[in-house]
């Protein structure tokens, strides 16, 4: 096996000597279990990330690559990860990343979530992706679960690079949306003057105002409700990812954020799953009719389940990830 992992990394070595286009990463080039540790920079922070290969991958050849990314808070090991390594076996290579701020990536605050930075941690990971001789950089699509699909999207839209987008259960807003999650107007503006005077005391003394990510008692907390998929270690409550540590001062940036107007400049081969069990489902079908290219297509899925319920399914549940797999994987196909 040592033999065999030399010879891939002596291989991956000429390839990228002979391609003045790419540079050979820092990182170890092993592969282990089809998957290996990267790292790349985003303006200043390094991020950390888990780059998935297709079970038959030839070190001589380059491949489309897909960066999936997860919901808000999240880190690469929950839905992102799930993803990216159900997508690589079908002969993709994928990337999951922790965005900064988060899991194993560099970045203050911690647990600072920000739509325009993940959005930009998206493009610099494409920036990176082009120069693995592994990664085919006329083929890098994007794929995004819930708010993933949010930061997807809006990358996408800047990005001319990125040939082929999808998102599933996308959590999309404006102004008018989050009153409807967030107590209303009033509910709104208490956070958003709650952030504004967390992000004055950190300026002022470096200290970072916490409250919960997910809870069934504190109404504080960033997510409040029993939603199994946070509270469940079997499912996404795993050690990794932090249950009790959101910053406050992300409700500005998270709550201001409109991604809606990104439609009219996206003119990638766009692909939107989602049901009217996930959550904003009208939302979904208002920024698909105004995605500004034609090579568009929305799958919607049966469900019983009111909204948002239906939405969890898609981060862990069979089903739900089987059928998005096999509607992603014909569209990048066929799109890259």
């Amino acid at each position: 096996m040592k033999y065999l992992i030399n010879l891939i990394a002596l291989a991956v070595l000429f390839t990228a000597c002979n391609n003045p286009k790419k540079e050979i990463s820092q990182e170890s080039n092993s592969i282990k279990n089809q998957m290996k540790k990267i790292s790349f920079n985003s303006e200043g922070a390094q991020l950390v990330g888990d780059l998935y290969y297709p079970s038959d991958y030839d070190q001589y050849k380059s491949y489309p690559t897909i960066i999936v990314s997860g919901s808000w808070t999240t880190v690469k090991e929950q839905m992102a990860g799930l993803y990216a390594k159900r997508l690589a076996e079908n002969g993709f290579i994928t990337l999951a990343f922790d965005f900064r701020n988060f899991g194993e990536s560099e970045g203050e605050p911690r647990f600072y979530e920000n739509p325009s930075l993940k959005k930009v941690d998206i493009i610099n990971a494409v920036n990176h992706l082009e120069t693995l001789p592994e990664v085919d950089q006329n083929k890098i699509g994007l794929f995004g679960v819930c708010a993933g699909a949010m930061y997807t999207l809006m990358a996408a839209s800047e990005d001319n690079r990125v040939k082929s987008v999808v998102t599933a259960a996308s959590w999309l807003h404006d102004a008018e949306a989050v009153k409807l999650f967030y107590g209303g107007a009033e509910g709104v503006q208490a956070k958003v003057d709650a952030a504004q005077n967390a992000k004055s005391t950190f300026a002022e003394t470096g200290v970072v105002e916490y409250i919960p990510t997910i809870s069934t008692e504190d109404a504080n907390a960033a997510m409040y409700g029993p939603y199994d998929y946070y509270l469940n270690p079997e499912r996404g409550a795993i050690e990794q990812w932090s249950n009790d540590k959101f910053a406050v001062m992300s409700w500005e940036d998270w709550l201001t954020t409109d991604p809606m107007p990104t439609a009219s400049q996206l003119d990638k081969p766009t692909l939107m799953i989602h049901s009217d069990g996930a959550v904003l489902p009208d939302y979904t079908k208002k920024y698909f009719d105004m995605i500004a290219t034609s090579d568009k297509k929305l799958h919607w899925m049966e469900t019983e389940l009111e909204s948002p319920y239906h939405q969890f399914n898609y981060y862990d549940q069979e089903a739900e990830v089987s059928e998005t797999i096999v509607e992603a994987s014909k569209w990048f196909a066929a799109k890259m």
